[in-house]
């Protein structure tokens, strides 16, 4: 996410560093790096104007000149102003009469129909009783789409043949409201927004069931253009809300950053990849954070604690002090790891001080040891994975060839595993004057 973007930022604030002071000439050549690096990632050229206006006005006062260390109150005012620029996050309107109605509106490919089932995981998980509307008639293979996503989800779902949206939509509406539903998502065809005879048909559907969210699904990745549909949507009909997918691309993500600005919509959600938890709730702090190269700790601790087992965390740490743990632990935790997803986006949320350490390792490569690694520990015996000391070499081979790897990779394994163990019982013995949660 931003890759190129951060990397051109982080050249600049490096070069910042190394000034004990900063002049006006100082800080007028690092905002034209900056200007460049924004209208390179498609940034709307009015908004980088009035972003860096801002910026250089603080930046020549008082409050950089006088700084302890002016490289890095530079850098303050420029992720203060970013996160001024993101906007205020916007938060669902779940309020009303039951059921609420949220309308998903977007360009055909936008990522609309995945983003709808999305958004229907995240509000069940909230506890909201979500119903999913089929309302796309002129794609067959939509509504098919979302019914095989609402069975995957376990989400209920409506559809009918042979009738107009607005129709689907009131009689969807109905029938989960008849249903007990307090959410209902529906899912209306991708159409332009100079397209009058679709643009009416969204009026309409607006007109009859009144939804307490219109939310305009847009592609991160077509840069600029995706400004533009915004705001060619909001001319038409209401939009109150803003889904921006793809954005764990890298290509023109500056998007995001023009989005409130230019239409003045709120970012609701950001779509982060293809798995069905890839969608994260928008938080301008923490994106302007990942932007900086600051990463994102908080998002992390808590896609962490959504997806690990605490209790057999705690268990699993338990073992490793008192010198029990097993390779079957070890494949436990690397279970738990792939859990939080691609181990690029993990890496991409650590913080900008650990740089070296990430452009050390190699993301592709990792997740390829790990799925070696897990292939490796399945394909042993519950015996051997509890006690490796019994594999011989026919015991090795077997494996091997179960896992699709060498022998050498067994024996790799092996070593790697016994290292640890032995560093593990030291520190056990030692004691490391750590509390682990759940343990006592």
């Amino acid at each position: 996410m931003f890759e190129s973007l951060t990397n051109r930022l982080q050249q600049v604030f490096k070069n910042l560093s190394r000034q004990a002071k900063l002049s006006e000439a100082d800080v007028d050549a690092s905002l034209r790096e900056v200007r460049l690096a924004l209208l390179e990632a498609d940034v709307n050229y009015q908004v980088v104007k009035e972003f860096l206006a801002r910026v250089r006005e603080r930046a020549i006062g008082a409050e950089v000149s006088k700084a302890l260390n002016p490289s890095q109150q530079m850098v303050k005012i420029i992720h203060e102003e970013l996160i001024r620029e993101l906007g205020e996050p916007g938060k669902l309107n779940l309020t009303g009469q039951l059921p609420r109605a949220i309308l998903m509106v977007g360009l055909q490919g936008s990522g609309k129909t995945t983003t709808t089932a999305k958004l229907a995981r995240i509000l069940r998980a909230k506890g909201e009783r979500v119903w999913m509307v089929a309302a796309d008639t002129y794609r067959p293979a939509a509504i098919q789409q979302l019914k095989i996503l609402a069975e995957e989800i376990d989400v209920p779902f409506f559809s009918q043949d042979n009738e107009n949206p607005v129709k689907v939509c009131e009689k969807g509406f109905e029938s989960a409201a008849r249903g007990g539903a307090s959410v209902v998502l529906m899912d209306t065809a991708g159409r332009s927004q100079i397209d009058p005879a679709m643009m009416e048909e969204l009026a309409a559907i607006h007109t009859r069931i009144q939804p307490v969210e219109i939310l305009l699904v847009a592609d991160a990745m077509t840069g600029q253009e995706a400004v533009n549909i915004a705001a060619g949507f909001k001319e038409r009909i209401p939009l109150t809300g803003l889904i921006l997918t793809k954005m764990d691309g890298d290509a023109r993500g500056g998007a995001a950053i023009s989005m409130r600005s230019v239409t003045g919509v709120p970012i609701k959600y950001i779509g982060t990849g293809e798995a069905r938890d890839a969608l994260e709730l928008f938080a301008p702090d923490r994106l302007a954070s990942r932007i900086l190269g600051m990463g994102d700790v908080l998002s992390l601790i808590e896609k962490a604690e959504a997806t690990i087992d605490q209790e057999a965390a705690a268990e699993s740490a338990e073992r490793m002090l008192k010198g029990e743990f097993t390779l079957e632990d070890f494949a436990q935790q690397l279970q738990q790891v792939r859990k939080m997803g691609p181990f690029s986006k993990i890496l991409d949320m650590l913080p900008g001080g650990m740089a070296p350490a990430r452009e050390q390792i190699d993301s592709e490569a990792a997740e390829k040891q790990m799925v070696h690694t897990l292939a490796i520990i399945q394909s042993m015996t519950l015996k051997e994975r509890r006690n490796p000391r019994i594999l011989n070499g026919g015991r090795k081979r077997r494996i091997a060839a179960g896992s699709g790897t060498s022998v050498q990779q067994v024996n790799q394994l092996i070593n790697q595993y016994r290292q640890m163990k032995k560093l593990l019982g030291t520190i056990g013995k030692r004691g490391t004057g750590l509390s682990i949660p759940g343990l006592r």
